[in-house]
């Protein structure tokens, strides 16, 4: 057994696949609308849905207002090499940052909290 994806679902889905392919570097792997349930599902990764865990963006069509994130939902999390540089190429792309760069609480990695466009919180990890 190997973890396949995580699906989110999002409201515009044009701004996330650009959040996450040019903003993120991910690829988008596949594209597919399905007409008579009225949603489309897109497909994005760091590389192919054989080798790696991807990200399922689910767009229902008739959804007009932003979805409930909940509370069991904690957050994606990518790895960066330089999660400075990183933080400020995307602040200036203006993708919010409510966590800034620094070091966890309790030691350990340096880490950063982002937001795509959806509101979905995505811990960035300084790997070494």
């Amino acid at each position: 057994m190997r973890f396949l994806h995580t699906m989110i679902r999002v409201l515009d889905l044009e701004k996330s696949i650009d959040f996450y392919t040019r903003l993120l570097g991910m690829t988008l792997l596949r594209r597919k609308d399905y007409p008579t349930g009225e949603f489309t599902l897109v497909f994005v990764g760091y590389g192919g849905e054989d080798d790696n865990a991807v990200i399922e963006l689910t767009h229902n069509w008739k959804q007009t207002e932003p979805y409930a994130i909940g509370t069991g939902f904690g957050h994606l999390a990518i790895g960066v090499e330089d999660i400075h540089a990183t933080c400020n190429r995307l602040a200036a792309d203006g993708v919010k940052i409510p966590r800034p760069p620094g070091p966890m609480k309790h030691g350990g990695s340096v880490i950063a909290f982002i937001e795509d466009p959806d509101g979905y919180k995505i811990e960035l990890i300084q790997r070494a």
